[in-house]
């Protein structure tokens, strides 16, 4: 009988361990997937079908990106937090999901900081304030100035939400500088500025992206970048920080590669060697800035989830300072 038990356990656990690469060097056994929380032809989506082509050469298998795009930017994460964790399955996200919806939202189906491994933190998408020309404001101080004294008939700012990153950006800005504005919801970030470029809304703090050619051409006045350094394509364009007076403010999207928590070691290892060749690559660094965004230079996992918690207390901080915890 003990022989027997004996026998089965080995049986057992061979069928266990049969589903997990032994090694580093085992991996993959089958293609990767790398879920993406937006629709495809974002900007976030447009970077990872980048250097999907270079992870997949790398580790010898097709990377095949899936997108998963619903519930705040939170689908793609509930889904990955609960897939295999043999490094087959991974999710790029980015600050709403992982540093701000935990405090904005009642129920969070995951928890950033338990249920992933960074992999690699490779862009920042910075924000504009942007305005019709039309307007009047060809600075922060000046549209903050034309806002409070329209009190009677608030000024309007487009965002894609309540609780984003833009939204929370120009609530501290209405806050601190005591003006009033009207928030109006968009669906989509070209709609918005197509919306300012046409008088309908006085203002947004849009994604760079959707809006840098129309800056370009003098169609948008661009008032200030929420990145802590100018933006390559906007070099006139000033911080929002020295636009304001507030060194050290910043106001930034970023995205982030992750594996499930309990990806072995060894494979979230060779995962974070194989990013850091690539998104550290200057030809790969050229292509996102080509798009809007700003290349981040490789850290070690360490310092991503470093720079991670700090943003979650940053951004919990600021939802619960503006009395929007648990609010959605």
């Amino acid at each position: 009988m003990r022989a027997w038990i004996h026998h089965a356990w080995t049986c057992a656990l061979a069928v266990l361990l049969s589903g997990l690469p032994a090694t580093a060097q085992d991996f993959p056994t089958r293609n990767i997937t790398i879920v993406v929380p937006l629709a495809a032809g974002s900007g976030m989506d447009s970077i990872v079908r980048i250097y999907a082509e270079d992870l997949a050469k790398a580790l010898g298998k097709p990377v095949v990106v899936e997108n998963q795009p619903g519930a705040a930017l939170m689908l793609a994460a509930q889904s990955v937090a609960r897939a295999n964790p043999d490094g087959h399955t991974l999710l790029v996200s980015s600050s709403p999901p992982m540093a701000v919806n935990p405090t904005l939202y009642k129920k969070v189906n995951y928890d950033p900081e338990k249920d992933f491994v960074p992999l690699a933190l490779y862009a920042k998408s910075p924000f504009v304030v942007i305005v019709n020309p039309a307007f009047g404001a060809a600075t922060m101080t000046e549209f903050i100035k034309k806002a409070q004294d329209s009190a009677a008939n608030p000024v309007t700012y487009a965002t894609t939400g309540a609780g984003t990153l833009q939204y929370l950006t120009m609530e501290i800005l209405k806050r601190d500088f005591k003006f009033q504005a009207n928030h109006v919801p968009y669906r989509s970030p070209p709609q918005i500025v197509t919306d300012v470029v046409g008088g309908h809304i006085t203002s947004s703090i849009s994604e760079t992206g959707a809006a840098l050619s129309l800056i370009v051409e003098g169609k948008l006045k661009a008032l200030g970048i929420t990145a802590s350094a100018p933006h390559p394509s906007l070099a006139q364009v000033p911080t929002l920080a020295d636009a304001i007076g507030r060194p050290g403010f910043e106001a930034v999207s970023w995205h982030v590669l992750l594996a499930p928590a309990a990806t072995p070691r060894p494979i979230v290892d060779r995962l974070h060697a194989a990013m850091n060749r690539i998104t550290g690559d200057a030809a790969f660094q050229k292509r996102v800035r080509d798009i809007g965004l700003m290349p981040l230079p490789p850290r070690s996992i360490e310092e991503i989830e470093t720079y991670m918690k700090g943003e979650r207390e940053r951004w919990g901080g600021v939802v619960t300072a503006l009395g929007l915890a648990g609010s959605l």
